[in-house]
């Protein structure tokens, strides 16, 4: 979900907040696309990469002089399935979460 340039991930079983990142440029709402293992968010003219599982930064990438704007993003994988390595890692946080 993306709301004033911050993106949060929810449980998809639970509702609760698993993540939550904030864009540090741009602003507005940010455009995502989950493009397998990675989450690519684009905020007026700024755009990271974000691991979904954990919502650390993978890279960022200003695209300087190519103004400002909402970003329209698109892959060449054409799925957003996530790849069992990054399931199997998503349910051991889960399972984590769930014992704490």
């Amino acid at each position: 979900m993306g709301f004033n340039r911050r993106v949060v991930a929810l449980d998809r079983y639970r509702g609760e907040i698993r993540w939550q990142w904030k864009a540090p440029h741009g602003s507005g709402l940010p455009t995502i696309l989950v493009d397998g293992d990675r989450l690519i968010v684009s905020c007026m003219g700024y755009t990271w990469c974000l691991d979904p599982v954990t919502g650390a930064m993978v890279w960022h990438q200003p695209l300087k002089g190519l103004g400002m704007g909402i970003a329209c993003l698109a892959s060449v994988r054409g799925s957003s399935e996530i790849p069992p390595a990054a399931a199997q890692a998503a349910a051991a946080a889960a399972a984590a979460a769930a014992a704490s």
